[in-house]
C-alpha cells in the first residue's frame, strides 16, 4: 500500500459520474473517523489548478500530445509531494478524480502518445507509486456524453471527436483487465445510490475498512 494510509482514485470518461461519487463516498468514509482527503487532477495545488485551466481551456490541438502529458505530470508531481504523500502519512484516506491512469488513456489511448513514453515519465517522476485501489466507472461514450452537455459547457475534451471518446473507453478497459489487482470496473449506467453502494462495498472488500453497513 502507498503510505499508511489509503489510495484511492476514480477514474473513467466524460460524464461517469466521477465528481459526485467521490463526495459521496468522502461522505461515507468520513463516518468512520478516518481524516479523508478529497482531492483532483489535473489539480489538487494552487500550481495544479492553474495548470488544469491551461489544459482544459486550451483550443483542440494546441498542444502536442506529449506536451500536455509532461504538463499532467508536472501538476502531479505538485500533487503528490505536497498533498497525496503527507496525507497516506498521517494515515489519511485519499480520494482522488482521476489520477496518471487518466494521462496513459487521454494522451495515449485517446492521442496517440506511446505508452512506453508515458510509463518512463511515470517512473521518472514518481517511479513505482500508484493507488491502492482504482475504480474504473465506465459508461458508453454516447451516454457519458449526453450527461456531461446537460450539466456544463463541454471542455476542450468532452468537445473532441466520438472515436477519441471509443478510445479514451476502451483504455480504461484495458488498463482495468491488465491490473485486477488494483483495478474494478463498475457499471455507472445504474442509477447514482447503486453505484455508490457497489463502490462503497468494493472498498470495504479490497481495502479493509468498515464500510458494510454504510454500504447496505
Amino acid at each position: 500500500m502507498a503510505g499508511r494510509g489509503l489510495f484511492v482514485t476514480l477514474e473513467g470518461g466524460e460524464g461517469a459520474g466521477k465528481s459526485t461519487l467521490l463526495r459521496a463516498i468522502a461522505s461515507a468514509l468520513d463516518g468512520t473517523g478516518k481524516e479523508v482527503v478529497a482531492t483532483r487532477e489535473p489539480g489538487g495545488t494552487p500550481e495544479g489548478e492553474a495548470l488544469r485551466r491551461i489544459l482544459l481551456e486550451a483550443a483542440p490541438g494546441a498542444w502536442e500530445p506529449i506536451s500536455e502529458a509532461l504538463l499532467h505530470y508536472a501538476a502531479r508531481a505538485q500533487h503528490v509531494t505536497h498533498v497525496i504523500r503527507p496525507a497516506l502519512a498521517r494515515g489519511a484516506v485519499v480520494l482522488s478524480d482521476r489520477f496518471a491512469d487518466s494521462t496513459m488513456v487521454y494522451q495515449g489511448y485517446g492521442l496517440g502518445v506511446a505508452g512506453e513514453a508515458i510509463a518512463a515519465i511515470h517512473r521518472a517522476v514518481l517511479g513505482d507509486f500508484r493507488p491502492d485501489l482504482t475504480v474504473v466507472l465506465d459508461v458508453p461514450v454516447e451516454v457519458g456524453l449526453a450527461r456531461a452537455a446537460r450539466h456544463r459547457t463541454p471542455d476542450r475534451y468532452e468537445a473532441d471527436e466520438r472515436a477519441f471518446h471509443e478510445r479514451v473507453r476502451q483504455g480504461f478497459l484495458a488498463i482495468a483487465a491488465a491490473e485486477p489487482e488494483r483495478c474494478a470496473v463498475v457499471d455507472a449506467t445504474r442509477p447514482a445510490d447503486e453505484v455508490r453502494e457497489a463502490v462503497l462495498r468494493l472498498i470495504a472488500r479490497r481495502l479493509g475498512l468498515p464500510l458494510a453497513a454504510s454500504a447496505e
